[in-house]
């Protein structure tokens, strides 16, 4: 099995997340996130969270989880932050399941995850890339606010896993900078190059000769 996109999810979300964010003058990213998490059909969508922050994009992360019917989790670090982030959400119509504790910490915790956002203003988040553990359906990881990170010589296959495999990545300008990658399925062609390779044998038509090589 591996992640299929699928356009009319992808537009629902985009549309609800649209309508919830009118009392907003504007946002881009939440829309945009939330379109991706239910066009992949998203079944575990995680991201962090702390006080003082927008929570532009966790609204449409939740608008995306309920499209999908998946599960939408914030990792907060303190109660203070449990509590804003609550009462925030809680004024927007969601009723959001949390984690208290150090991000990189608890992301270790957490497996399957098939859609991730981290914010690039955070000193550990690539840490918290590392040690991610990703569903074998492969998954989408966005960086937001990642213009500033994006000049410092940032790339997916440094901070991620050894041996995870970035099927494609893009910086797109919306927002603060937007950076999102997505890692192929375990099982699927996307991994392909974990399969033992096979001898091909070739016999030249007109010459003759035979030719061995590994596909």
């Amino acid at each position: 099995m591996k992640l299929v996109w699928s356009p009319e999810r992808a537009s629902k979300a985009y549309i609800d997340t649209v309508k919830s964010f009118k009392k907003f003058n504007e946002s881009g990213v939440a829309e945009l996130l939330s379109a991706m998490a239910a066009g992949w059909n998203a079944k575990f969508i995680l991201e962090s969270w702390s006080s003082g922050g927008l929570i532009n994009t966790s609204v449409g992360l939740a608008v995306a989880a309920r499209n999908t019917g998946g599960r939408h989790v914030c990792i907060v670090p303190d109660e203070r932050s449990r509590l804003e982030y609550t009462k925030a959400m809680s004024e927007m119509g969601f009723s959001p399941e949390m984690v208290v504790g150090e991000a990189e910490t608890e992301m270790a915790r957490l497996e399957d995850l098939d859609f991730l956002v981290v914010d690039s203003k955070s000193k550990d988040f690539a840490r918290v890339l590392r040690v991610a553990k990703l569903g074998s359906r492969g998954a989408v990881l966005a960086c937001k606010n990642a213009w500033q990170r994006n000049v410092s010589g940032f790339r997916w296959n440094v901070v991620l896993e050894r041996g995870t495999h970035v099927v494609r990545s893009v910086f797109l300008p919306v927002g603060k900078g937007l950076d999102i990658a997505y890692v192929g399925s375990k099982n699927g062609v996307a991994t392909s190059s974990r399969v033992p390779r096979r001898w091909i044998k070739h016999v030249d038509q007109k010459s003759g000769e035979e030719h061995v090589f590994r596909e």
